[in-house]
């Protein structure tokens, strides 16, 4: 008999609070649930926009029309948004954001800090100036082009 009111109880109280979390929701003007908006600006998984490249490695082509010679400066960019790469000279690191409508954002440079001719010293710096200032991006077949300010910077897809 105990055991029965006892389970009586449980399931009053149960649907008294279930209630009472329905009331106190609406109540409040909040809705039940997730609130966070959808942008419809930025592509979501299974629609037709480009997706950000995440986990892939790059090898500059050209900055402003102009080919690289010799070796190459590199761009990865990994699934923690950190982008790391070989700049001509020296290696370097920082963080990579993407932004709406296909923009980018590249975060202050870690670089290590190795002595080259001043050729290579020059195409290194030209190279992370335009990362720096990186504003679009846009992938063409194989090709992934940044788009800065004064120029464009186009890399070819690596292993």
């Amino acid at each position: 008999m105990n055991a029965l009111r006892l389970a009586v109880l449980f399931a009053t109280l149960a649907t008294v609070s279930a209630a009472h979390a329905q009331s106190a929701a609406t109540t409040l003007g909040r809705p039940v649930g997730p609130t966070r908006q959808v942008d419809t600006k930025v592509p979501q998984p299974g629609q037709g926009g480009k997706v950000f490249p995440l986990g892939s490695s790059w090898v500059a082509v050209s900055l402003n029309g102009k080919p690289f010679g010799g070796e190459r400066p590199s761009f990865r960019l990994d699934d923690q948004l950190r982008a790391s790469g070989f700049g001509g000279c020296n290696t370097y690191t920082a963080t990579a954001y993407p932004l709406r409508e296909q923009g980018m954002a590249v975060g202050p440079f870690a670089l290590t800090k190795r002595s080259c001719d001043k050729s290579a010293m020059a195409i290194e710096q030209a190279f992370l100036v335009a990362l720096r200032t990186s504003a679009k991006w846009d992938i063409q077949g194989p090709t992934l082009i940044i788009r800065t300010q004064n120029g464009e910077l186009r890399f070819e897809r690596s292993l």
